[in-house]
């Protein structure tokens, strides 16, 4: 059925954060599976990793030492982003700009910045307005914490992506990152949005995972997406190789949920503006 699809891209740059505030929610794994399935269909993408641990570096096979040019040169000494970007060796349309262990130290140093918040934003305007070719996708990936480095991530980007583990307790903490949203729609970023929700690790065997993806969807009916990513060794396996299940596994249920998972978040996109462009017409 993939092999099939084609997927036209819009041909604007989408600035996506991967956020939950809840740990263990397969956050970053979303975020790199997503990027690389996204790069599988025709996408460019760009993944800036902003949080210390540096996972989804590690994931999409980029170096990330103490002394490599990384986010935290952009943020704190005004490097520009073309000074930092790595191109992953899964797909030459598959870019990151990695994480490392300084970023740990961004969130004091930022503190007495000026423009704390802005910092990232105004890196990636000047990253996109300068690069020969603009990728399709930026996906941020941030920490599970609202400390400046998350605040920047959703300064920077238009759409927020919420992974959704489909376990018990799966909508705590999810007030709480709305109301984050809400504050940084009203003080910093008019333009913030959650566009997508993505139901992640999802146990078919389980009444409890229908009951919560059921529960999802009741509450967020517009932004859920129809695919859910199922539990899967091979997506859990695949960062200890450097890789995403895209690349390490291609066939398994995994990496086909997430490419699936991309070619709706595309299509979504597209019928979004359709109908809003034909509406406006109408009007």
């Amino acid at each position: 059925m993939l092999e099939a699809t084609t997927v036209e891209l819009p041909g604007v740059t989408r600035v996506i954060t991967v956020s939950n505030q809840k740990g263990g929610v397969g956050k970053t794994t979303t975020a790199v599976n997503l990027a690389a399935a996204l790069a599988s269909v025709g996408a460019r993408v760009l993944v800036i990793d902003l949080d210390p641990q540096g996972n989804a570096s590690t994931a999409l096979g980029i170096p990330h030492s103490a002394d490599t040019p990384s986010v935290y040169d952009v943020l704190i000494d005004e490097f520009p982003i073309s000074d930092i970007v790595q191109t992953s060796p899964e797909s030459d349309l598959l870019t990151c700009a990695p994480s490392t262990i300084h970023l740990a130290g961004a969130e004091i140093e930022l503190v007495s910045q000026v423009a704390r918040e802005h910092r990232l934003r105004t890196a990636l305007d000047d990253y996109l307005a300068t690069v020969d070719e603009k990728p399709d996708f930026v996906i941020i990936d941030c920490p599970p914490s609202l400390g400046l480095l998350t605040i920047n991530a959703f300064t920077a980007a238009t759409e927020v992506l919420i992974p959704i583990q489909c376990e018990y307790y799966a909508l705590e903490g999810l007030s709480q990152l709305l109301g984050n949203v809400r504050m940084i729609q009203k003080h910093l970023n008019p333009r913030l949005h959650v566009s997508t929700i993505m139901l992640t690790m999802f146990d078919a065997r389980t009444r409890l995972a229908q009951q919560v993806a059921d529960e999802v969807r009741a509450h967020f009916a517009e932004q859920v997406l129809h695919t859910v990513i199922p539990r899967s060794v091979r997506v859990s396996e695949a960062p200890s190789f450097g890789q995403t299940v895209i690349a390490y596994d291609g066939q398994s249920a995994g990496a086909v949920a997430y490419r699936e998972a991309a070619v709706e978040v595309i299509q979504r996109y597209n019928h979004t503006h359709e109908d809003a462009a034909a509406s406006e017409g109408g009007a």
